[in-house]
């Protein structure tokens, strides 16, 4: 059986300050955005060309049926190291830095820690947060054939 990550929940403070980051600043569609009552609203958004997309929202978990309650009780920004995968970690970074994010230089681990500048395949990195603190890590991806 094939197991496919498709939505990741990030929790946030305020919906429409997420969604206008994820948006507009690191260029995330916009898939859906819809209100069924006060209390359940869901914003689902995809990174340009990745097959898996994040949503964020109010009472998203809490009203499911067999829902474990702890699943609604995760804290604005505790979600951490999130990775998205992009093929030149440059132009990423500079797309990024044009659009008002606030993200690191880039990195790579060698020798048991973090060294500034390119690294070889897939060990070249920027970190990023947004504005609830939720902490994104950015790889380069090596070439693929």
């Amino acid at each position: 059986m094939d197991w496919s990550l498709e939505v990741v929940s990030v929790p946030v403070s305020d919906i429409d300050r997420a969604k206008a980051f994820y948006a507009e600043q690191v260029g995330f569609h916009i898939d859906y955005d819809s209100a069924f009552t006060d209390d359940y609203r869901v914003v689902q958004l995809t990174p340009r060309g990745s097959g898996c997309s994040i949503v964020i929202g109010t009472g998203v978990w809490a009203s499911l049926p067999g829902t474990s309650p702890n699943l609604a009780r995760m804290s604005p920004g505790s979600l951490r190291g999130t990775q998205l995968v992009v093929p030149d970690i440059e132009a990423a970074r500079t797309e990024l830095v044009r659009n008002g994010v606030d993200v690191s230089e880039i990195y790579h681990f060698e020798k048991g820690g973090w060294l500034t500048g390119r690294g070889g395949d897939w060990n070249s990195f920027a970190f990023f947060s947004d504005p609830d603190g939720n902490g994104w890590v950015v790889q380069e991806s090596a070439a693929r054939s």
